[in-house]
């Protein structure tokens, strides 16, 4: 089933976001290289996948490209993206929030995110069987305008998130265990669970057209 632009648009930023305030090995990452070296250091972190992502969506587009005429291959890619995103939304209502305690790493932080995210298998897995799919679908909607629009809502929403984390931890760590993280990420987890219906549909129509 294909989406809008303003429906790709809107699954960009909240993809982003999710990502962004996820507790994962970035975003505690984050956290410590702030509360260790100051606000500067943890914004720094929050710029990885900026630079670690090109070369892993290029391997995805490149891949799932090959199959633009296999409509079984793009229906079970679409399937396993419904699942991962349903996971994500899952964690979104179950993860604790971090703990925000300092560590004793020491700075270099740019460098410290981008080998964090490297050996992390969730941007693969994502790209693969979430992001690229979409990006697909911003290409056919509107061109190369629509890829350039979910591209920088997506890393607008997740950047922005993990430098919003790094500053509000830089002043006071309280909002990450507080009331307002779990409802945000609960909102988050809504409308990946929504997300991951249309990906459903999405699935069994290539199926059943195969």
């Amino acid at each position: 089933m294909a989406q809008s632009l303003p429906s790709l648009a809107l699954a960009a930023a909240a993809l982003g976001l999710s990502a962004g305030f996820s507790p994962g090995p970035l975003f505690s990452l984050v956290l410590s290289q702030t509360l260790r070296h100051g606000t500067a250091e943890g914004v720094k972190v929050a710029l990885a996948p900026v630079v670690t992502d090109a070369p892993i969506i290029l391997a995805c587009w490149l891949a799932l490209s090959e199959f633009s005429g296999a409509p079984t291959v793009l229906g079970l890619v679409s399937l396993a993206g419904a699942a991962l995103l349903v996971r994500y939304g899952i964690a979104c209502f179950t993860t604790a929030p971090p703990a925000a305690e300092a560590t004793r790493e020491a700075p270099r932080s740019l460098w410290r995110g981008v080998a964090a995210n490297f050996t992390n298998p969730h941007p693969y897995l994502f790209w693969t069987a979430v992001g690229v799919p979409l990006l697909l679908e911003a290409r056919a909607a509107s061109g190369l305008a629509g890829v350039c629009v979910f591209l920088a809502l997506f890393y607008v929403a997740i950047v922005g998130a993990k430098v919003a984390a790094a500053v509000v931890t830089g002043r006071c760590g309280r909002f990450l265990s507080g009331r307002a993280y779990r409802l945000l990420m609960g909102a988050l987890g809504v409308s990946l669970l929504y997300f991951a219906a249309t990906f459903v549909m999405q699935g069994v129509s290539l199926l059943r057209g195969a």
